[in-house]
């Protein structure tokens, strides 16, 4: 595989992701749980992430320039109906960060993710769902008061200035939140 190709198929398969949803989001599907169409492309791309890194390693910043390494760290927080990949990658994303070959928010945004599917605290608050009363809420915290210093370290803004979402709320907010529990529950994130 030649690196400038990697670069850029990174690149092509983050601005799909981003166009679909796009997309979607005019026509108001996107927000209608998980949409089969951006579900099917977050596994497609997954899936081919998936190949160049057991080919070439994680593609950090050195390997693939920070836009490739932002589109690579992209497809895999969207290959949320992949759990034993996300879960797979996140120690060599780590590795990346701590060899300084990745952001530290990176790293932290995947935990998060995973640990969002999976039902647990966050550590840094870049997830959030719709309550139950269709309120944009941050997930659980695992020690809410040292939340923004956490999120200092990695590079990410305070948390009061994460949940900006122009999304509409759910029109039934509690059988939305019975249905991301049995979505989670059937690709594996949760038992």
């Amino acid at each position: 595989m030649e690196i400038e190709s990697i670069r850029d198929e990174l690149i092509r398969l983050a601005r799909e992701d981003g166009d679909v949803r796009q997309r979607l989001a005019e026509d108001g599907s996107l927000f209608d749980g998980y949409n089969p169409l951006m579900a099917l492309v977050h596994r497609r791309n997954g899936d081919r992430l998936e190949q160049i890194v057991d080919v070439v390693g994680w593609p950090g910043v050195r390997l693939v320039g920070e836009d490739g390494a932002d589109a690579a760290w992209l497809l895999l927080k969207h290959a949320i109906g992949q759990p034993a990949l996300q879960r797979r990658m996140l120690p060599l994303v780590q590795a990346a960060v701590a060899a300084g070959d990745a952001p530290a928010w990176h790293a932290a945004t995947l935990e998060d993710g995973i640990a969002f599917y999976e039902g647990r605290p966050q550590r840094y608050g870049t997830m959030a769902d719709w309550d139950e009363h269709g309120v944009m809420r941050p997930w659980t915290i695992d020690d809410p008061d040292g939340v923004d210093q956490r999120r200092a370290a990695v590079g990410l803004p305070p948390l009061h200035r994460q949940f900006e979402h122009p999304e509409p709320p759910p029109g039934d907010p509690a059988q939305r939140l019975r249905d991301a529990d049995q979505w989670a529950r059937s690709v594996g994130w949760r038992e």
